[in-house]
């Protein structure tokens, strides 16, 4: 499986990212279905992917930049259920931005119907203290497209 970026410019309801997976034996339950916390899974892997296609590897974040990226919330809604073998698209785009975290906006797709969406509340941390840190702005290009929130409390 390969992850593509979308072309630019996007349609307004487009996704920024999509990441193309295979359901297999493992991800199913006893009576073939998708275990529901996978769609976290798959989620996880679609933005570190999505990161990963804009020249930013999670390694690197936390080696030359010292932070990483946390979830802090995530919000996950079951519509229909995955099978065995289906071919899904999960889609990755940039909701609301603060100063520390980013919000991602993920659906789970196979074909034209949407199975699982989601939003993850993603926090930028200090590698060593695992406390919230501004993002830093080499990352600016990254979240460009993430629409500007409240000021977060102190």
């Amino acid at each position: 499986m390969h992850a593509t970026p979308a072309r630019e410019p996007r349609a307004p309801d487009e996704p920024a990212f999509t990441h193309a997976l295979r359901v297999y034996y493992e991800d199913t339950d006893a009576g073939g279905v998708v275990y529901y916390a996978n769609y976290l899974r798959w989620f996880e892997r679609a933005r570190t992917e999505a990161i990963r296609s804009l020249g930013f590897g999670q390694a690197e974040l936390a080696r030359t930049h010292g932070i990483l990226f946390v979830v802090a919330e995530a919000h996950v809604r079951y519509r229909r259920p995955a099978r065995l073998d289906d071919e899904l698209l999960i889609e990755t785009s940039l909701g609301p931005r603060g100063g520390s975290f980013v919000t991602f906006l993920q659906r789970a797709r196979r074909g034209a119907d949407v199975l699982c969406e989601g939003e993850c509340k993603v926090a930028c941390v200090d590698a060593a203290s695992l406390r919230p840190v501004r993002i830093p702005s080499v990352l600016d290009p990254l979240f460009a497209a993430a629409p500007p929130t409240e000021p977060e409390p102190r």
